[in-house]
């Protein structure tokens, strides 16, 4: 058992690029803190973190995934993250949860996308941040040049808080700068040397000089008594430094190698010692809902304020909703406000998670993690509060889908179960999106990538028992005209009894790009009854949901009611609305009809060695370079694209960089579609069912 206290809570979170070993690490800990009689393997599937099916299957991290345990009287909440672009939502995620974040950095592969990506998250969120340079006993690995390539990139004062004993095969221990000790690593058994080996010797004054330098920076005391040549107490160097990472002024780099449980056990001493408890960083922003204003949540014992960052699907229990408790306590049994939706939730059973296994607990008290179920409303992104404390915590800003494809059932009838399990996974996971668009006659997914997407298909047919084929999404392509044309609609019948009579004059005019479409009623003197004029546009606005040129919607279009003819027995709305459709497909015809297609302002950011061949592919998939400007080590690339030419555009650029380029994505306007590209898709189409 724990005593609840507050101050020795350490929510850390585990971040960086995909396959730099973060969740080895997170195992490793597990193991330490007695959670686990022998350390998971990503590469067997004993992972305790990644432990669902496609995790085990692909053997990389897909969702955030939770650990915990005890160790010298601290209780650690450990919170393993994907690397891999297409699950960044799982780490917008995380952040919200942490108290500091360590970025795992591969020292075989050096700095990546995915440790820039972290640090811009982690630094967006203000919370503290460390580095792990881990895999430092593979060959090809140097702790020095990879320590220095981090002061190069990140603008924040980086430090060794530790220095490898040995090197790449022969690396076995860790040299403890500020204790000034030597943790020799053998067998899963950590000695303590008496003896400082000579490698050391020679650079470890020089290292604990910068640290020395870094306490200075980061309290003024320190740098007037180092000024004046005095000597520096450890126990006011090691204050400053815990100040500095809270502060977010200095990074210090700590190292290892997850695979041969190097270093690892280090980390949970440094957290104990150096990174923030939930009350060391209170500086979280809730809306004041009576208010209307932002403001500083304060910390205290009554009020409760829980924010649900995750949500996950249980095939026995229903949903999961993961929560951080900031502050008051959950408790079975209690009613809280849903202050996203404003209605009351009853708490029941309440978890704490150690990756797929769940262990009942009664309460959640400030600072802690854990899982409830059976709530009616809650989601991911809501607040759980206090009737009388009417206060809401942000949502996480999600990044947009980027990329689409379609979904057909391959059996009739099956439809519904794809919806329904639609639903439940964009309820687990924020950055896929669905909808079925009525113009296209597709459903449509969305995601962030083709592995996300790939991992969301594979996901509906595991779990929800359904058989699906997949489809390009097709282009909502756009008709619109360049000329001024009239032309007469005229719908008459007589067959005995009640005929139909209807007859309309209209005038089209193109406008502006982007205008949308605008009617003008310039009848006079009754030749259209106002009763009727309404059916006209009706009629009109049918008959631009197809085109003439390839059965597109037409846009952009002005169109003018300027005369026609009733019968006061036979006209009828009907009549009125089919003369006003057939006014418009023969006004149109004469109106030098042509096409348009969406174009897509796309970002790519990419290493500078690759700037080239991304510019090339842009360029070959009709792209229009808009600027280049440099984002840390990496380029940013602004680009005009027709939303035709981006199908699969994630994989080319995976490819083309070698898994360090990424894209995001919004449309922006439609274009005039070039000659002979038009020409096909009016060919196409006349192929196509003709649509309903």
């Amino acid at each position: 058992m724990w005593n609840y206290d507050i101050k020795k809570i350490r929510n850390i979170g585990l971040f960086g690029h995909g396959s730099s070993g973060k969740t080895s690490i997170a195992d490793v800990l597990l193991y330490l803190l007695k959670q686990n009689t022998r350390i998971g393997r990503v590469d067997n599937g004993t992972s305790i973190f990644d432990y669902d099916e496609e995790e085990i299957e692909r053997k990389i991290s897909i969702y955030l995934s939770l650990g915990y345990g005890i160790y010298n009287d601290y209780f650690f909440n450990i919170l393993d993250t994907p690397g891999y672009l297409d699950f960044i939502g799982e780490v917008y995620a995380g952040v919200r949860a942490i108290d500091s974040g360590i970025i795992v950095v591969d020292a075989s592969s050096g700095i990546e996308v995915g440790t820039e990506l972290a640090y811009k998250i982690l630094s967006e969120n203000n919370k503290p941040i460390s580095f792990f340079i881990n895999k430092l006993k593979k060959e090809h690995t140097d702790f020095y040049k990879t320590l220095d390539d981090l002061k190069k990139d990140f603008p924040i004062k980086i430090f060794a808080f530790f220095l490898p004993v040995g090197k790449e095969l022969d690396f076995s221990g860790v040299y403890d700068l500020l204790e000034d000790k030597v943790y020799l690593y053998q067998n899963e058994e950590v000695k303590v040397l008496k003896e400082i080996p000579e490698e050391i010797k020679k650079i470890k004054d020089e290292y604990y000089e910068k640290i020395v330098e870094v306490a200075c920076d980061c309290d003024e005391s320190i740098m007037n008594d180092y000024l004046e040549g005095k000597e520096i107490a450890k126990e006011r160097i090691k204050v400053a430094i815990k100040k500095g990472i809270l502060n977010r002024e200095i990074a210090p780099v700590l190292l290892g190698d997850a695979l041969n449980n190097i270093g690892i056990s280090l980390i949970l001493d440094f957290a104990i010692n150096y990174l923030p408890s939930p009350i060391d960083y209170p500086k979280i922003k809730v809306i004041d809902l009576n208010a209307n204003e932002t403001k500083e949540l304060v910390i205290n014992d009554k009020d409760t304020v829980a924010f649900c960052f995750k949500t996950l699907s249980d095939p026995h229990i229903g949903d999961l909703n993961i929560v951080r408790v900031f502050s008051g306590e959950l408790s079975s049994g209690m009613s809280l406000l849903n202050a996203t939706t404003q209605r009351e939730e009853k708490i029941n059973q309440i978890y704490y998670l150690k990756g797929k296994e769940r262990y009942e607990t009664n309460r959640l008290r400030a600072g802690e993690i854990g899982a409830l179920v059976k709530l009616k409303e809650t989601k991911t992104n809501h607040t759980l509060t206090s009737p009388n404390n009417l206060v809401k915590i942000p949502p996480i800003e999600f990044p947009p889908p980027s990329i689409s494809v379609a979904v057909v059932p391959k059996t009739k009838g099956d439809e519904e179960r794809i919806s329904n399990g639609l639903h439940r996974l964009s309820d687990e996971d924020p950055t896929f999106t669905f909808h079925y668009d009525y113009e296209l006659k597709q459903q449509l997914v969305n995601g962030l990538g083709e592995l996300h997407l790939d991992v969301i298909i594979s996901k509906l047919k595991r779990r929800f028992n359904v058989n699906i084929d997949l489809e390009k999404p097709k282009v909502p392509y756009r008709e619109t005209i360049r000329k001024t044309a009239s032309a007469m609609g005229k719908y008459v019948k007589q067959s005995g009894g009640r005929g139909q009579y209807g007859i309309c004059y209209i005038k089209i005019e193109p406008l502006e790009r982007g205008k949308g479409y605008e009617f003008v009623n310039q009848i006079f003197g009754g030749a259209i009854p106002a009763s009727y004029i309404p059916a006209v546009e009706t009629g009109i606005k049918k008959a631009m949901e197809s085109g003439v040129v390839a059965g597109y919607k037409v846009v952009d279009v002005r169109v003018i009611l300027y005369d026609g003819k009733y019968h006061p027995v036979d006209s009828s709305n009907l009549a009125f609305e089919i003369a006003g459709s057939l006014a418009f497909k023969e006004a149109q015809k004469q109106a030098d009809p042509y096409l348009l297609e969406p174009i897509y302002e796309i970002e790519v950011i990419c290493p500078e060695a690759n700037m080239g061949d991304v510019i090339g592919d842009l360029n070959a998939r009709r792209g229009r370079i808009l600027g280049i400007e440099g984002e840390g080590k990496m380029q940013k690339i602004k680009a005009l694209v027709p939303y035709a030419e981006l199908y699969k555009y994630s994989s080319t650029l995976r490819s083309i960089t070698q898994g360090r380029g990424y894209f995001n994505m919004k449309f922006s306007h439609y274009e005039e579609v070039p000659r002979e590209l038009a020409l096909k898709i009016i060919e196409e189409s006349k192929k196509e069912p003709k649509k309903e």
